[in-house]
């Protein structure tokens, strides 16, 4: 991580340079710390999000 800039972390990844909210850091976090993220997809929270949205659809769209 670069710096922080107010509610900002300024994180460079290769050749570029992105913000990132500081609140989603570990709170000892601090400036030159090399940053580890790790990302998963939520499989049951996306199948739910899937099934409310087939629900929404299948709503909106019956015929009375």
């Amino acid at each position: 991580m670069d710096r922080f800039e107010g509610d900002w972390a300024v994180i460079e990844y290769r050749d570029k340079t992105f913000n990132f909210p500081r609140k989603l850091l570990p709170l000892n976090a601090k400036e030159g710390d090399v940053l580890k993220f790790d990302i998963a997809i939520y499989i049951e929270e996306t199948e739910k999000r899937k099934k409310n949205i087939q629900e929404l659809i299948n709503d909106l769209f019956t015929e009375e």
